[in-house]
């Protein structure tokens, strides 16, 4: 399931927008540049269907692209962060 990433900068958010129901990441940027992802919401519209992790792939590749490191600070992402160890160096 592909969906468009959405950078919300003026909520300090990663969104996607499905059938009128928007998934999405928040986050706050330290001095460092690192991005803390503070919460994961996906509307129960919208649950069981991966998008969660899709989305957390998502805002993880764009960080990557610009540099940036995750610092977990949700539930979610911290368990996420927990089961992909391979995917170390996109965390600070």
């Amino acid at each position: 399931m592909s969906h468009t990433l959405i950078h919300n900068e003026a909520e300090s958010k990663y969104e996607y927008h499905i059938d009128g129901h928007i998934a999405y990441i928040t986050y706050n940027e330290d001095q460092e540049g690192h991005m803390h992802l503070t919460h994961t919401i996906v509307p129960d519209a919208l649950a069981g269907k991966g998008l969660a992790k899709n989305l957390l792939e998502d805002v993880l590749e764009e960080f990557k692209k610009s540099n940036k490191k995750a610092v977990a600070q949700c539930t979610y992402v911290v368990k996420y962060q927990e089961k992909h160890p391979e995917l170390s160096d996109r965390f600070a």
